[in-house]
């Protein structure tokens, strides 16, 4: 699950019959078009099935989106549906996780999820609105009228008192007769966009018009809601998708990191140094964000992350490596004597100094039926018996462990690593 943190895209509105569900279900269809190999999931708050109309195969649903909001994560309820689109079935019982909204930021970041997740929301500001637009990394306004345009105000209210700016949030003039015209033969998207701009808001040169055609495919006597691009190519409203989903692909691909590492405090952090960071404490299962607890490194598979303190605490409490652990130095956990048959399991604990000194070493015994094995195993995606000369570096520092994915903190750790490791591998040989 190491660097599996989805692109969100939230189409957010107030006001009902502003084109926001046919703007969130094609978007997915066309995103997932222009780019066959990128990850498109698609999932709605609203209680219209529309997105189960278009995207199930079938009659299978899939598993609930309500689910979700139980602390399943979103790639164990995703089912791949037509034209290659992932989504989550709709559900009419959603029930909060919690009151707290920001709740969804942090199950999306440890969703197992990849590539871009559109969230396709209810015409009112509840929890499941709230949750989505602060989860997003990219939020589409859809706005038909004033009333719609009024309204919007409500979402950047909302984005900012959680402290997050305006800049993920465009407006996009929606349903648009281009026949209609206002005093002084001003025409509607127009009045729109010098509104919008003039209240602070940014505005998508792209617009998506009213279209008879494209309303049929919604309201059908068939059940199924077809896309733009497989039944209405002859519209304008097809290249304006296509448009739209080109400014998507556009700010996926610009986006160095999604909001989840960004509001970990990993902005400034090169994505590379990102790459193989979990997500989750591999203890507990529990998400890090790297403001607290304790920085670890598997060697052979390179990944990277945290875990509580309380965790690591835990896993020692049988060893006598717990009543002496210092708050500064390194704990290494070496598997370096398992043999290749797995007969023998015997784990070794090396605690370092700061300086890179040992000052002990432990052995734990049968270590297969203790809580290290599924340790080992959530941090290197392998069984334990599969393992063999292995090495799992723990940070003692106190302090925010994330510190040690910057450049100063970077080559700290690599400078002490560097030292710890040869004074191991001298020792199992």
């Amino acid at each position: 699950m190491a660097g599996d943190y989805p692109f969100v895209i939230t189409v957010a509105s107030e006001k009902g019959g502003v084109g926001k569900t046919t703007i969130a279900t094609n978007l997915a269809v066309y995103l997932k078009a222009l780019d066959e190999d990128l990850p498109v999931t698609i999932a709605s708050f609203d209680n219209h099935f529309s997105v189960d109309s278009m995207f199930a195969i079938g009659s299978q649903r899939g598993k609930s989106v309500a689910d979700l909001f139980n602390g399943v994560p979103a790639a164990q309820l995703a089912s791949l549906g037509e034209y290659g689109v992932q989504f989550l079935a709709s559900d009419s019982a959603l029930a909060p996780f919690g009151d707290d909204p920001a709740w969804l930021t942090g199950a999306l970041g440890r969703s197992g999820l990849s590539g871009i997740l559109i969230l396709d929301t209810r015409p009112i500001l509840d929890y499941f609105t709230r949750s989505a637009l602060l989860a997003a990394d990219l939020v589409l306004v859809p706005v038909k009228d004033r009333p719609s345009l009024v309204n919007t105000a409500s979402l950047a209210r909302t984005l900012k008192e959680a402290g997050q700016g305006l800049d993920k949030m465009w407006l996009l003039p929606s349903l648009i007769d281009g026949r209609l015209r206002l005093r002084e033969n001003l025409g509607v998207r127009e009045f729109l966009v010098f509104a919008a701009e003039e209240r602070g808001y940014q505005v998508l040169d792209q617009f998506i018009a009213k279209s008879p055609k494209v309303e049929s495919l919604v309201t059908n006597l068939s059940n199924r809601v077809y896309p733009v691009l497989t039944h209405a190519r002859t519209t304008l409203v097809h290249r304006q998708l296509h448009e739209l989903s080109r400014f998507v692909l556009d700010r996926f691909r610009a986006t160095k990191l999604p909001l989840n590492q960004c509001q970990a405090g990993f902005a400034d952090v090169p994505a590379r140094r990102v790459r193989r960071l979990l997500t989750a404490c591999p203890v507990c299962g529990e998400a890090m964000n790297g403001t607290d607890g304790q920085f670890f490194q598997d060697i052979r598979s390179r990944r990277r992350g945290f875990m509580h303190r309380d965790c690591l605490q835990g896993l020692l409490e049988q060893t006598g490596i717990a009543e002496e652990l210092p708050d500064q130095g390194v704990l290494v956990m070496s598997t370096a004597t398992t043999g290749l048959d797995g007969d023998d399991s015997t784990m070794l604990l090396h605690l370092y100094d700061v300086d890179g000194d040992e000052s002990s070493v432990e052995s734990v015994p049968d270590f297969f039926d203790t809580p290290f094995a599924e340790c080992w195993r959530q941090v290197s995606d392998r069984l334990p018996e599969e393992l063999y000369r292995e090495f799992l570096l723990v940070g003692l520092e106190g302090g925010p462990p994330g510190r040690f994915l910057s450049a100063d903190g970077s080559s700290r750790w690599g400078q002490l690593r560097r030292r710890v490791l040869r004074s191991v591998l001298a020792r199992v040989g």
